[in-house]
């Protein structure tokens, strides 16, 4: 009897979970569709699409053993290079992924906090699942970060309770296993440590010698990732950035204040941003740190009566501000240049608020009459609702970029980002006066943004207003004097205008900065060419070939400058590397017939300037040297065509109209051949041979 008990109960407890866990399923998927058909946006790609550590045959050594990608999330980078190669450019897989992710991570949520014996755990699950301020890290594809280490998160704290249940050495390793994928995500997840060991002060109301020694090794792992994720943060992705200036104290201030506003946006979810605007903080003012003493006092009081109602309280939000910690500003992240709060940060944390409202409003239920009960179901039904319905908008601002970065601006006029993004955006679009407005907004909040200043040179080069965007290009490293795409592009209208000297310079300090840029040292190799410096700009095309092989115009160009030292067999080879990397290279076709007609190889040449002309039929020179060409070979009335197209093309081109003379006297057209010595005279009344020739023929 008493086994058929027991597996009635089994039975109940199985139903329960099928039907619980497929009723956030179904709610959490249909809230977050209009995901699943949006796009790519922001660090999507820099992380996947344009991403060429994804692309490499090699890249998961490279992620997991190298220091090139911007970030140590090996694990989650492993799962982009897994699905570039199932749907490539189709962002909907990555998208369900990431929906996937979440649920499970919300359903897994339910059974840690069933495991505690907190109050209302599966609306908790289900209010996470739903929540607005999760919509960030959902429906944003590179927040796989997020979505990832939280699956791996809340499965190695859901096995470290079994664990400690069942007494288990396997689901402790396997927790900790988690644990390590956890990180290996994303080290938002690096607090679980203090999680756990708060999990024990729950449960026992104190934490004994043995929890802190099983929470040894999980502590080692957070130090050792923690470190590894500051290197990169400061090396790769702030790499010399400057993303705040602000004091020691006015960080203190600013995270109390950051503590109330993650707590305020996790309660009521209205006006959610992308970009929030970025505070600024009188540390000397004393009234800057009341939000964090009243953070402080509050704690202190739930401590003081942790024994009796100040017990969940305290646990929720010793949780919650444990977890934000990372992201309180203690320590630089690259996005804080833009605003020091975001919603994806508290991904993770948010799940104490959730807990702790759940908890109450679950426990009020289960103590109160029938009304209170119904009354509790009817605002329960109505909080999923209306989060849900903010979730499915929220979702709907990831279409695109257009759409994310114009509702951005929409909501915070001086988000800095989002008018960057707006303006390049527009520039694309070829609306450059609604680009520059998009700049200019950004530049009267601040003249020295970078970005702007960049791309304001952008745009009037595009324009052709040269002077003016050397003009912004030159403020750009005034302020960042390590930029090297600002050097770059100085370098390009310097050269435009005949300034060799200066733009070699320029080219010359991008490549301290990129020396491995296989594009700079073929610009700098240009204008070197210009100043007579040959050897010195085969240098830097030979370098260039060698970084990247298969660029046709680099080979263009060496062949172009041997062909200038006279190195015939030289240029040969690399205008030959040029037309086999790119057939319809027309530049390169033509000078490789002039090289092959001064070699004497005629017949090669010609090849050369037909295909020249299949390319671009109105090239006057292929035709008059392909006609030259012809005329050696004895091939009259062929040349004589070539001859005719290229006068036709441009009539003041001098050695065609003589030519074509000469061959027409040739052929006995005595009328036609003075008719274009008279054209050459007309071009040049000084040409000798010419008069000569047009006088012998009227002497006749």
């Amino acid at each position: 009897m008493k086994t058929k008990t027991i597996d009635n109960t089994r039975n109940t407890s199985l139903k329960t979970f099928i039907f619980g866990s497929a009723l956030i399923f179904l709610i959490t998927f249909i809230i977050y569709m209009p995901a699943v058909n949006g796009g790519f946006i922001w660090d999507d790609y820099t992380l996947i699409t344009e991403n060429l550590l994804i692309k490499a045959g090699d890249g998961l050594y490279r992620f997991w053993f190298t220091t090139e990608a911007p970030d140590y999330f090996p694990l989650t980078s492993t799962t982009f290079w897994l699905e570039w190669r199932l749907w490539g450019m189709n962002p909907e897989g990555y998208h369900l992924l990431n929906i996937f992710l979440h649920i499970m991570s919300a359903v897994l949520i339910w059974r840690v906090l069933k495991l505690l014996n907190i109050p209302g755990a599966w609306l908790a699950g289900l209010i996470f699942a739903v929540h607005p301020v999760n919509s960030e890290s959902v429906a944003w594809i590179a927040e796989r970060k997020n979505t990832l280490s939280m699956f791996f998160y809340v499965s190695s704290v859901l096995l470290y309770l079994k664990s400690e249940r069942r007494n288990s050495r396997y689901l402790y390793v396997f927790s900790l296993v988690a644990f390590l994928l956890a990180l290996l995500a994303k080290t938002a997840v690096v607090m679980m440590p203090f999680v756990l060991l708060g999990c024990a002060w729950w449960q026992r109301k104190k934490i004994t010698r043995s929890d802190i020694f099983r929470s040894i090794p999980f502590f080692a792992l957070s130090g050792i990732l923690s470190g590894v994720t500051i290197w990169f943060q400061y090396n790769r992705a702030i790499a010399g950035d400057v993303v705040r200036t602000d004091s020691f104290f006015s960080r203190i201030a600013i995270a109390g204040k950051a503590v109330w506003f993650y707590i305020y946006k996790a309660v009521v979810p209205h006006e959610l941003m992308f970009v929030y605007p970025r505070w600024e903080t009188d540390a000397s003012a004393l009234t800057s740190y009341i939000p964090g003493l009243i953070l402080i006092g509050m704690l202190m009081l739930f401590w003081r009566y942790r024994a009796a109602w100040g017990r969940p309280f305290l646990f929720a939000f010793g949780y919650f501000v444990v977890t934000l910690f990372p992201v309180l500003g203690f320590f630089n992240i690259y996005f804080m240049r833009y605003s020091l709060v975001s919603d994806h940060w508290q991904y993770v944390s948010v799940i104490g608020v959730i807990a702790l409202f759940s908890g109450i409003g679950t426990y009020l239920y289960q103590s109160r009459s029938k009304i209170d009960r119904q009354m509790f179901i009817l605002v329960s039904v109505m909080i999923v609702t209306l989060f849900s319905y903010k979730t499915w908008t929220q979702a709907h601002i990831y279409k695109d970029q257009e759409t994310l970065w114009s509702d951005s601006v929409a909501k915070n006029p001086d988000a800095v980002l989002a008018r960057i993004h707006l303006g390049a955006i527009r520039k694309e679009q070829g609306r450059p006066e609604e680009a520059i407005e998009q700049f200019s907004q950004v530049l009267k909040r601040n003249p020295a943004d970078v970005e702007a200043n960049y791309n304001m040179g952008i745009i009037l080069e595009l324009q052709g207003k040269f002077e003016e965007a050397a003009g912004y290009y030159s403020k750009v490293l005034k302020i960042k004097p390590s930029d090297a795409d600002a050097h770059n592009n100085l370098g390009d209208i310097l050269k435009r205008q005949g300034k060799f000297e200066d733009a070699s310079k320029h080219y010359s300090e991008a490549l301290k900065i990129r020396p491995d840029d296989s594009q700079l040292h073929n610009n700098a190799g240009i204008a070197l060419g210009l100043l007579g410096k040959t050897e010195e700009a085969v240098r830097h095309f030979s370098e260039a070939i060698r970084m990247k092989p298969d660029n046709a115009e680099t080979h263009f160009n060496l062949g172009f400058t041997h062909d200038r030292q006279g190195q015939m067999d030289a240029a040969v080879s690399a205008y030959s590397d040029a037309v086999r990397l790119n057939p319809d290279f027309e530049k390169a076709r033509y000078h490789l017939g002039m090289v092959l007609t001064r070699k004497g190889n005629i017949e090669e040449a010609i090849q050369q300037f037909k295909e020249s002309l299949r390319i671009n039929p109105k090239n006057e020179r292929a035709h008059y040297n392909l006609g030259a060409a012809l005329e050696h070979q004895g091939k009259i009335d062929e040349a004589a065509s070539h001859f005719s197209e290229a006068v036709r093309l441009n009539p003041d081109y001098l050695k065609a109209h003589h030519s074509l003379g000469r061959i027409l006297e040739q052929q006995g057209k005595k009328d036609e051949a003075m008719r274009q010595y008279s054209e050459v005279l007309r071009i040049d009344p000084n040409f000798t041979e010419a008069r000569q020739n047009l006088e012998r023929l009227k002497k006749r």
